[in-house]
């Protein structure tokens, strides 16, 4: 079997198996085995015939694509604001969804010399790593409890060879909220989904580590608490921003609100959907 003749045999494998896009898939796994990209490849190099090595190599990736691990674990690595992060099991997949919430927060920074960042629920690093990247005179700093999501943090800092600094912490202790001071920006992109959403979710999504979408029964557990806890965190003046899910953005606000912020504000994703919501810490606070 040549190796056109696998790609056409991968391809029908996936769609009769039910994916939604047979031929992304199908090339990103050929280029994963080969090396090189499917639509680059030349005649010669199309009509060379398989190994046993590679036939088998590529059996084995149609067989756990199929049993529902996901993609972007298969291939080991996803692209997130035009940067590459190594993923795998134990880390929640960069969504392009997010990447709202990173243009929220250059905006927020603009005007301010080398601001402090503080990224909550850091999981991969894909927000703080990418403000990180795009502002190099910025102060950093990630936020992650899992032992497994911080294994992903420190490999994707130096892949993209930025300056993060990293805290092993739960973002809903207290002492470590009031250890923390001076941010200028707080970036979060908590666990929203509720139970309902839990129990709903595709098999592929089930494989992401539940602990990273657990936002508990509403889903709404990590935003009733975190806008009091880090609000002295900011600095008089800075901005919260959270990520958060559909239809979530009045209940967010509300937290924000009673917890103290002001200029509360509510951003879009490209498909239009209220995705990011940002307070404000007053200026002239003294506590």
């Amino acid at each position: 079997m040549t190796r056109r003749e696998a790609f056409a045999a991968l391809r029908q494998q996936l769609r009769a198996g039910g994916l939604e896009s047979p031929e992304f898939e199908a090339g990103c796994l050929a280029e994963q085995l080969f090396g090189t990209a499917w639509r680059l490849m030349t005649p010669q190099q199309l009509a060379q015939p398989l190994t046993p090595e590679e036939d088998a190599a590529l059996h084995t990736l149609a067989r756990r694509r199929l049993a529902g691990e996901p993609l972007q674990y298969l291939l080991g690595e996803w692209e997130f604001y035009g940067l590459p992060f190594a993923v795998g099991p134990g880390v929640l997949i960069p969504r392009q969804d997010t990447e709202t919430l990173v243009e929220c927060a250059l905006q927020a920074t603009e005007g301010i010399l080398a601001p402090s960042i503080l990224d909550l629920c850091a999981g991969s690093g894909c927000i703080g790593i990418a403000l990180a990247h795009c502002l190099p005179d910025a102060r950093v700093t990630a936020v992650e409890r899992s032992q497994d999501a911080l294994a992903y943090l420190h490999r994707n800092i130096e892949k993209n060879a930025v300056q993060v600094a990293v805290i092993a912490g739960d973002v809903l202790e207290p002492e470590l909220a009031a250890s923390i001071r001076g941010a200028d920006i707080i970036v979060s992109n908590p666990p929203y989904l509720s139970a309902a959403d839990l129990a709903a979710l595709q098999k592929e999504v089930q494989a992401e580590p539940r602990a990273a979408l657990d936002g508990g029964e509403d889903g709404l557990l990590f935003y009733r608490q975190m806008p009091a806890l880090w609000l002295e965190s900011l600095k008089p003046g800075g901005r919260l921003l959270f990520e958060i899910g559909m239809g979530q953005e009045e209940a967010v606000s509300g937290f924000l609100a009673r917890a103290g912020y002001t200029n509360l504000e509510i951003f879009p994703d490209l498909a239009g959907i209220s995705r990011v919501v940002s307070g404000r810490r007053p200026a002239g606070e003294r506590r």
